[in-house]
């Protein structure tokens, strides 16, 4: 008789296999969901994971536009990785990462025209600072009256998206724009523009932070007390208040850098890619980081690689869209697929089958 049985322990083969098998899976799903539209479900997979890179056609502009998406999709993951690490759950980056874009980019519209080399900084500090205040809303109603982070920042998404709204039309709207919503473009002001290092690589400072983060992180969890505290307050939270550790220093401390990164990331976008805020200008990277941070095992490396693979399913995404007319919401599904999946085969991974002879006890 076969039976299913709880592992001790979880297997780390199958702790490294699942990011890949998650994968596999999704293909083989995504390209059933395809077939069912009527599009050639082998030409769509091709697409979206081939041609991007290697395309005679595509590849010279998609290349480069593989760090733009990645870069903010990395630094909001390794923001969320180390509170998920620490039992702290943060699902409202996306709203961080508006307010970021807003905060930041407010402060340069404050001082337009002025081209003091002085203004972009002052803009990052400014965009860290807005994630960070927004992520503090959930930290402290945490901490002081026990409510639960994962509804209180969800929520406060929809208000920061009904704030950019206003914004658009309102307070940061382009007085020149003739009436349309939208601020001034900030990626065609010298003093505000977070321009590309390297010439037709997609390398811009945020692309630069994120990469700096994840050493950082990666540092912080393997070699300093404060990672093994984040470690063991997620594995052991019994264990870890006896350590010593304050669990609520550790949910403000954990809430405030992946806001701040948030931040950042919406002000490297505001004022490289999308250039300006609209009222359009969220396009889910806050919630496609949690993809990324799981799909990554909430490891910095492994959230360096989810990243460029997510990144890659926009770009192939949109070339699908394009050359296929596959959907945009099947393209979202498809995406959604890879947590699915990874969340599935991560439950089945801490099983396993065992053969048990009849009448044997």
């Amino acid at each position: 008789m076969l039976r299913l049985e709880k592992r001790p322990s979880p297997s780390k083969a199958w702790t490294m296999a699942t990011p890949l098998l998650a994968v596999v899976l999704t293909m083989i799903a995504g390209g059933l969901m395809f077939a069912a539209l009527g599009k050639n479900p082998f030409e769509a997979i091709r697409i979206i994971f081939w041609d991007p890179l290697f395309h005679e056609s595509f590849a010279a502009y998609s290349r480069p536009q593989l760090l733009v998406k990645a870069g903010p999709l990395i630094l909001i993951a390794i923001g969320l990785s180390l509170g998920f690490r620490a039992g702290i759950w943060n699902i409202g980056a996306e709203g961080q990462y508006i307010m970021g874009a807003i905060a930041g980019a407010s402060f340069g519209l404050a001082f337009y025209p002025s081209e003091s080399p002085l203004i972009f900084p002052g803009m990052i500090i400014a965009g860290a600072l807005g994630g960070w205040a927004w992520s503090m809303i959930p930290a402290i109603l945490k901490t002081r009256f026990r409510t639960n982070e994962i509804l209180v920042s969800l929520l406060l998404v929809y208000v920061a998206e009904k704030f950019l709204a206003s914004a658009a039309v309102g307070f940061l709207r382009n007085p020149e724009g003739s009436g349309f919503p939208g601020s001034r473009n900030l990626s065609r002001i010298e003093s505000m523009n977070n321009p590309e290092l390297i010439t037709g690589t997609g390398m811009h400072w945020g692309v630069l932070l994120a990469f700096i983060a994840v050493i950082a992180a990666y540092v912080l969890l393997n070699k300093h007390l404060l990672g093994y505290q984040i470690k063991l307050a997620g594995q052991a939270p019994r264990a870890a208040r006896f350590a010593g550790v304050n669990p609520n220093r550790l949910i403000v401390l954990c809430m405030g850098v992946s806001g701040a990164l948030a931040g950042l990331a919406g002000l490297f976008e505001v004022s490289g890619p999308a250039g300006q805020i609209s009222i359009d200008f969220n396009v889910g990277y806050g919630f496609t980081a949690i993809i990324v941070a799981f799909l990554g095992r909430l490891h910095p490396i492994g959230i360096l690689l989810a990243g460029l693979l997510m990144a890659l399913t926009y770009i192939g995404g949109e070339l699908a869209q394009l050359m296929l007319g596959i959907p945009a919401p099947a393209i979202q599904a498809f995406q959604g697929m890879l947590l699915f999946f990874l969340l599935a085969v991560d439950v089945l991974s801490s099983f396993r089958i065992r053969f048990k002879k009849e009448g044997v006890a």
